[in-house]
């Protein structure tokens, strides 16, 4: 391999699976802020591989392909995963996308390990949490803070 060769992206670049990839990469583009960098579409009206940006950072999505064994998530029986993104103003954000009609699973909270986020549905049912760090906080006192939680105390 040539060590000359450059990516143009990050190195992890998460891929999403939706029945209708044409509506999703409008409506995420729509709702919460991407924009579409590039798309392959395979002729039957499908989208091979798309991706989108949001503030220098890619996504990959795609049409589902049963017969390749990929499904959108409602399709499937429980939440698969979950995709944080970090944005400068969570409460802004949290508006937009509720004046566009996203389905809100929880209104922006401040969190103990120092973020204020809120989360979100998409369209076919990724959930998405979007996040601002609004304060540092000692990685012991995260992991107390965590414990806390997890036994039901906080």
């Amino acid at each position: 391999m040539s060590d000359d060769v450059q990516l143009d992206h990050q190195r992890i670049v998460p891929g999403l699976t939706y029945a209708d990839a044409p509506a999703a990469i409008e409506w995420l583009c729509r709702v919460f802020g991407f924009e579409e960098v590039r798309r392959m579409e395979v002729g039957d009206g499908r989208i091979g591989n798309a991706a989108l940006s949001f503030d220098g950072e890619q996504i990959m999505l795609a049409s589902a392909f049963e017969e390749a064994g990929s499904l959108s998530p409602r399709d499937l029986p429980g939440l698969h995963q979950q995709i944080t993104v970090y944005v400068d103003d969570v409460d802004a954000h949290f508006a937009h996308a509720q004046a566009e009609g996203a389905e809100i699973l929880a209104e922006p909270t401040d969190q103990f390990w120092g973020a204020r986020n809120y989360w979100v549905q998409d369209l076919e049912g990724h959930r998405w949490t979007f996040q601002q760090q609004i304060r540092r906080v000692p990685f012991d006192e995260e992991v107390e803070a965590m414990k806390k939680f997890a036994s039901g105390e906080a």
